[in-house]
């Protein structure tokens, strides 16, 4: 028919249809250089500095009064051990990595208030907001060179474990608002797990079966704490080891980012939207006509849709600007079932040329 447009997807292509090279985040330090650079921050922490314990006993908070969050706030975070891990990946933060880290704090803003009120509902320390700065560079079409994806940087088998869709048309992965109550859900049972926030997300990063390995190499078999972390660190793979320090000298920033450099960075606003169902196969062009907004907004409200074309046989529910849902409505229901896909989409075969 007229205006048919054709899709020719070229059979063996190595590269995830979806995830185009510009969508991948930066490799980090830990991947493309391993250690950062050594030379310590001069930033202080404005938190006292606290003795290192007996890793075999709980340790109890100088102040309860003062124990805001329990991640930022372990007495193991402030060891010195732990705080010159931290101030170097601070420093990489504020030098080689600012401009990045910059972009990320205004990103952010699109997805704070959801993140926020979730890590509220579920009990969880504030400071996990902070997540996804070194998981994704808090981009939701962030696709990592092993494989994981979305702010959370879920793998394939972990996310539809989790009952999220991942398929050639759909990746929930990339959506947060279907990701982040997972992802927040899972960080929690690998607290209770393993009994400690810093062995969490180093099983968050290198997986919780590998760190029970190494804990039962360590002789650890019952309920740990944040300091066991320092113990196995050198049996963790490179970065694992980095991945809690990284992340405290995230959470340190954007919890202050003034006192780091960062005030300038001015958050973008909070996604706005109403939600739609379409009940079969529609491609997002004639989503943004019935709409009548730009076909972009709509590819940016909805990155869960790799090829920007829902399923066919099943409905499927999208996002359209705040505002916009019941227009959507009204014209979608007079488009015939025949016009609401408006390209077609071949595989390659042998013999074809």
């Amino acid at each position: 028919p007229a205006g048919l447009g054709l899709v020719v997807l070229l059979a063996g292509c190595s590269s995830l249809v979806g995830a185009p090279e510009a969508s991948r985040p930066d490799p980090s330090p830990a991947e493309a250089a391993g250690e950062p650079p050594p030379t310590p921050s001069q930033v202080p922490v404005h938190r006292p500095p606290v003795e290192r314990r007996d890793p075999g006993v709980t340790p109890e908070p100088p102040n309860a009064r003062d124990r805001m969050d329990p991640i930022l706030d372990s007495p193991w975070a402030l060891t010195p051990e732990m705080d010159e891990k931290v101030q170097r990946w601070i420093e990489s933060f504020r030098t080689r990595e600012a401009e990045l880290f910059r972009t990320t704090l205004s990103r952010m803003g699109q997805f704070e208030p959801m993140v926020s009120r979730e890590l509220r509902d579920q009990g969880l320390p504030p400071s996990l907001l902070f997540l996804p700065v070194v998981e994704s560079w808090y981009n939701p079409r962030a696709v990592s060179w092993v494989g994981a994806a979305g702010l959370w940087q879920f793998m394939p088998a972990t996310a539809r474990g989790m009952g999220l869709q991942v398929d050639r048309l759909i990746d929930e992965r990339r959506d947060p608002y279907r990701a982040t109550p997972l992802a927040l859900s899972f960080l929690s049972d690998l607290r209770d797990q393993f009994g400690s926030w810093f062995l969490a997300l180093a099983a968050y990063n290198g997986g919780p079966g590998r760190v029970q390995r190494i804990l039962r190499r360590y002789g650890q078999t019952e309920m740990t704490h944040d300091g066991v972390f320092l113990e196995i660190l050198q049996s963790l793979p490179r970065e694992t080891r980095n991945f809690v320090p990284r992340f405290l000298a995230a959470a340190r920033i954007g919890m202050d980012p003034e006192s780091y450099g960062f005030g300038g960075a001015i958050p973008q606003s909070p996604w706005r939207f109403d939600e739609v169902e379409v009940p079969d196969a529609t491609s997002l062009d004639v989503v943004a006509e019935a709409s009548q907004v730009d076909q972009e907004v709509l590819e940016s409200l909805n990155p869960q849709l790799l090829r920007g074309l829902t399923p066919a046989g099943v409905p499927t529910r999208l996002r359209v600007p705040e505002g916009t849902g019941a227009r959507f409505a009204s014209a979608y229901a007079l488009i015939p079932p025949e016009e609401r896909v408006t390209f077609l989409e071949h595989t390659v075969t042998r013999g074809e040329t």
